[in-house]
C-alpha cells in the first residue's frame, strides 16, 4: 500500500535541516549508491538531491585539506624546483613548480579530481 503524507496549514513545503541535507547526500552519492532509491528511502525528490549537491559544490572554496607531516628520509623521486608535492590517492604523484599561477595549479588539481 502507498504511503501519503499530508500537510496541513500554510506552510506546504517540508523544511530539511544542513544535517539533514548531508546525510542524503551522502548516502545518495556513497560508491555503490543509487540516487533514485535514495530519494525514496527518505521520501524527497531526486531533483532536490541534486540541486542540494550543485547548491554543496557552489559553496566549496576550491580548496582541499592539508595534513603538514614530517618529510621522510627515504622519499622517492626528487622534488628539488617544485613549489609543491601531492600524493594522490592512487598512489600517482603531481609536481607543481614554483613559479606557476595559482589559477593554473588549481585548474589542474581540478582536472585530476575523480
Amino acid at each position: 500500500m502507498a504511503q501519503m503524507t499530508v500537510f496541513t496549514g500554510p506552510e506546504r513545503r517540508r523544511r530539511w535541516s544542513e544535517d539533514d541535507r548531508r546525510r542524503i547526500l551522502a548516502a545518495a552519492f556513497s560508491p555503490g549508491a543509487v540516487v533514485s532509491e535514495v530519494a525514496r528511502q527518505f521520501d524527497v525528490s531526486t531533483a532536490l538531491i541534486y540541486k542540494w549537491r550543485q547548491e554543496a559544490r557552489a559553496l566549496a572554496v576550491g580548496f582541499a585539506p592539508v595534513v603538514l607531516a614530517p618529510e621522510p628520509i627515504d622519499r622517492p623521486g626528487p622534488t628539488d624546483g617544485f613549489g609543491i608535492v601531492v600524493d594522490l590517492a592512487d598512489g600517482s604523484r603531481v609536481s607543481i613548480g614554483a613559479a606557476v599561477s595559482p589559477a593554473l595549479a588549481a585548474a589542474a588539481l581540478r582536472a585530476l579530481r575523480p
